[in-house]
């Protein structure tokens, strides 16, 4: 067991929620809109970045909150330590600024990431293969963090740098040369740490995806495409030397912001994008699968799957739930229904959802 106690207040529909007696499966039940991907979306602020829906906190607010809303929960480590305490949320007198607490005392949202390492799966994911090479930069970075926490900060810095760097070469005037070198520099710095960082993490994904069979859930084949050189001394020399062509389009043209994933269908070689639908959800459970088996070699694991169970046929259902209790990582799942979880019923630990309200059955 990864997190208990969870509350929630003003959160979306959920006005006063707490949830207790948490398992290392867990199931939400209740009608569409109950609010059971609220409290996964709660979860997923436990981790750095924008949660499971990248939302404003704006929208997070419940109506009555007046702008604000806090989640918490009790994250016992495994240790035999006492649990620590995990809470973030807003409160009216900031608006628009996100508040992380571990035992009470304040932190970065970054800093979440040493402590839980966080995954999730939801309907939304779906078009990942057939959307933007951004989207599949963010889905590979948020994986890489749930490995190597410090993966967020280099992200963060990097594009920091880049807007500075992009910024420069649209002003009107050459920028000051001395001025490029120093921002050239940082960039290279975290640039090169955090295309390495996804390197590493495909490479791990592929090496234990290549471990399983190919049925029942379609197996993926993973590259990391990078948009440059990885070395830092390789990316300064190539946008030193790049400088006047960047200038005209005015922004950077290379580097680790134009990375891509590829993803091929084993067996039929047949890129992700050009598979079904069924094909492409079977490849995302078995990519979200194995980097749960990664993440919960480190630090405790939380794995969040909204809606998962219903969009699979009985023999994959039985697979996935095989799967996830060999993981060592917490499983909190969705649905609208118990019946597609009869299979693991005795073991979890169920609530039903009505109304943003949670009552445990």
């Amino acid at each position: 067991m990864a997190l208990d106690r969870i509350t929630l207040t003003t959160f979306r529909n959920h006005a006063d929620t707490r949830l207790d007696g948490a398992r290392a499966i867990n199931l939400l039940v209740g009608e569409n809109g109950a609010g059971k991907t609220n409290v996964l979306e709660a979860l997923s602020l436990f981790a750095p970045g924008r949660g499971m829906r990248r939302a404003a906190l704006s929208e997070i607010a419940g109506k009555a909150a007046d702008n604000g809303f806090a989640a918490s929960a009790l994250l016992h480590t495994g240790d035999g330590g006492e649990p620590v305490k995990l809470g973030t949320g807003m409160v009216p007198q900031r608006p628009g600024r996100r508040i992380v607490q571990v035992n009470g005392a304040d932190a970065s949202a970054i800093s979440l990431g040493e402590w839980l390492a966080m995954g999730w799966l939801t309907p939304s994911m779906d078009r990942l293969f057939a959307d933007t090479a951004t989207a599949r930069r963010r889905y590979v970075d948020r994986l890489t963090v749930a490995i190597e926490p410090s993966h967020a900060r280099n992200a963060s810095r990097y594009e920091a740098a880049l807007r500075e760097r992009n910024r420069l070469l649209s002003d009107e005037a050459f920028p000051d040369p001395a001025w490029l070198d120093s921002i050239e520099t940082q960039m290279a710095k975290v640039g090169s740490a955090l295309a390495q960082g996804r390197a590493r993490l495909v490479g791990a994904l592929s090496a234990r995806l290549a471990e399983l069979p190919d049925t029942p859930f379609a197996r993926p084949v993973l590259s990391y495409v990078p948009g440059g050189p990885l070395e830092e001394s390789a990316l300064i020399d190539r946008w030193r030397e790049g400088r006047q062509r960047d200038r005209m389009a005015q922004r950077t043209l290379t580097g680790p912001h134009r990375d891509e994933l590829s993803v091929v269908m084993a067996g039929k070689d047949m890129h992700a994008a050009d598979c079904s639908t069924g094909e492409q959800k079977a490849m995302l459970v078995a990519i979200t699968l194995a980097h749960a088996e990664l993440a919960a070699r480190g630090r405790p694991g939380v794995l969040l799957l909204d809606e998962v169970a219903a969009h699979l046929d009985p023999v994959r259902r039985e697979a996935l739930f095989a799967r996830l209790r060999d993981s060592g990582t917490q499983v909190w799942l969705t649905g609208t229904e118990t019946a597609p979880f009869e299979a693991i019923l005795q073991e979890a630990a169920v609530w039903k959802v009505s109304g943003g309200d949670v009552a445990k059955l």
